[in-house]
């Protein structure tokens, strides 16, 4: 058996498993930017995703000044293609970071990238909460906290649960894009050691425990969709 792996996947046991160029150290760097790109991608998705719901002709405090800003903010970074964007805000991403290269460079371009989609899958997600129920609280005089809190986010939680399990999946793809320029991970490893070198088995590799990751956060996502809906 031993023998079969070392024959079939000979450029992936060269690559090693630790040292700055191993699969523990690919590994590690994917998960750290999927990690902090959702954190902060997330949570600027949510403001903006609520802004939008909120701030519409039927939300719950109209404006239409507020909605048009969030909707053009959204539309105008949603419009801007991913590897474009990771060049467009190079010398941002320096002046946050101190660096354009690296794994901790890459969380500036991707939670820029992926909040404005994460916004109109919050969007879409809030405004399927029943309006009776939010007329309801409206009526008997919930603040708007307790709107936001108690309606919005315990109404729709478990959809807000797909669409944050979509994004996830959305945004380890652009890890592994930015990976691939230089940010490391495993895009990095697929490319950088396995197209750019002919060598077919770590790209593979690379690429099947891309697939992995996908499938854990699809199944827990799920799983947690399942447990939050109390329709």
């Amino acid at each position: 058996m031993s023998n079969w792996i070392s024959q079939t996947f000979p450029n992936v046991i060269y690559q090693g498993w630790s040292g700055d160029t191993g699969w523990l150290t690919a590994i590690t760097q994917t998960l750290f930017m999927t990690f902090w790109s959702a954190i902060f991608g997330g949570l600027l998705g949510l403001i903006f995703g609520f802004g939008l719901v909120v701030t519409s002709p039927r939300g719950i405090t109209p404006n239409r000044t507020l909605f048009w800003i969030f909707d053009k903010i959204v539309s105008l970074f949603r419009a801007v293609p991913f590897i474009i964007l990771l060049a467009f805000i190079a010398p941002v991403t320096k002046a946050i970071v101190g660096t354009q290269i690296g794994a901790t460079a890459a969380l500036v371009p991707l939670s820029l990238g992926v909040f404005p989609f994460y916004a109109r899958q919050v969007q879409v997600a809030l405004s399927e909460v029943d309006s009776g129920i939010v007329e309801a609280a409206q009526s008997v005089g919930a603040s708007f906290s307790e709107i936001v809190f108690g309606v919005y986010l315990r109404e729709g939680r478990s959809e807000l649960i797909r669409v944050s399990t979509v994004t996830m999946i959305s945004l380890i793809g652009l890890t592994a894009m930015a990976g691939a320029i230089g940010a490391g991970g495993l895009g990095n490893m697929a490319v950088a050691y396995g197209y750019n070198r002919f060598a077919n088995d770590t790209t593979f590799v690379a690429t099947l425990l891309v697939l992995i990751l996908v499938l854990i956060v699809q199944v827990v996502g799920d799983y947690l969709a399942k447990h939050y809906n109390h329709k």
